[in-house]
């Protein structure tokens, strides 16, 4: 069942355009990622389905109700980690997270989920005192706290280490097995194309791309290597396949891309070695998910 529906959603500020015409599902026991550079929108889009701001066009329904006429019966239902804010900041973690079971039929026991994201030696430890870390696990401790059916989480990794990401990454592959849907932000593409079952790719407020991590990056295959820098690209364009391409960046980093057969591996060796080039980290790789957001998105910086 399909648990989030926008349809030709619209939301202004002013003059400005945030969410211009967007349409995405999120199906039940998936996890559907939202990616897309600063501004694109996302927040936006997932503020109106936590009904937290009006659409100005377009419909949204959420678990089949809308979001902000069946508030009370929705928000049982559902999950949000927020980026940051929401605790008071001197309520103790402990007793904040069962302040929000308590809000709930059936809750997690929180002393679980305290345990499972490495909270319980500060459980007595106000918010204010946290790392940002441990602020950001106990943020997602009260999301899941109730059993949601669908949980929002906006950038739940920010500024976790490697340990607390994984243990994170655990959490919302179970919440799929028990056929959760999440709604993910990241800005981290390997954690979407590690996690997601369907990403959607925003920019400028409208899907510019939407597919399984595998449909978006296929299966086309580039050449990496390292050297000295500047090497004749051109030169070895020449005695490649046609449609192949060549670049340089950063310095001393090279990526061939096109057809990567046996042949072509063959010719790029054979041309580094007949101009007495040293090559480095020589790797044949599929394309990225930050390849796909990159080419979709361009490299610019966004203000």
């Amino acid at each position: 069942m399909t648990a989030v529906e926008m349809d030709m959603l619209v939301k202004r500020y002013g003059a400005a355009t945030a969410v211009d015409g967007l349409s995405l599902t999120a199906e039940r026991g998936q996890v559907t990622a939202l990616l897309g550079p600063n501004g694109a929108g996302k927040t936006t889009a997932i503020e109106i389905c936590e009904g937290f701001r009006r659409a100005d066009g377009g419909t949204v329904r959420v678990l089949g109700l809308d979001p902000v006429r069946d508030a009370r019966e929705l928000k049982p239902r559902i999950g949000v980690m927020l980026q940051s804010g929401g605790v008071p900041t001197t309520a103790r973690a402990g007793e904040f997270l069962r302040l929000v079971a308590a809000f709930y039929a059936n809750p997690v026991d929180p002393d679980v989920l305290l345990g499972r994201l490495g909270l319980t030696e500060h459980a007595r430890t106000p918010y204010k005192r946290l790392s940002g870390g441990q602020q950001q696990r106990l943020s997602l401790a009260a999301a899941l706290v109730g059993r949601p059916e669908l949980v929002f989480l906006d950038e739940p990794t920010a500024g976790l280490d490697p340990q607390a990401r994984h243990v994170t990454w655990e959490l919302i592959e179970e919440l799929r097995s028990a056929g959760v849907a999440t709604v993910l932000t990241t800005h981290y593409m390997d954690e979407a194309e590690r996690l997601a079952d369907q990403v959607f790719v925003v920019d400028h407020g409208r899907v510019v791309a939407s597919g399984s991590p595998a449909e978006l990056t296929g299966a086309e295959r580039q050449l990496r290597f390292r050297a000295r820098p500047g090497l004749g690209l051109d030169e070895l364009l020449s005695a490649l396949p046609v449609g192949s391409a060549a670049k340089e960046s950063p310095a001393g980093h090279y990526l061939i891309e096109g057809d990567v057969q046996p042949e072509l591996l063959a010719t790029v060796t054979a041309w580094c070695a007949s101009h007495g080039v040293m090559t480095e980290d020589l790797r044949i790789e599929r394309r990225t998910l930050e390849d796909v957001f990159l080419e979709l998105t361009g490299r610019e910086l966004r203000a």
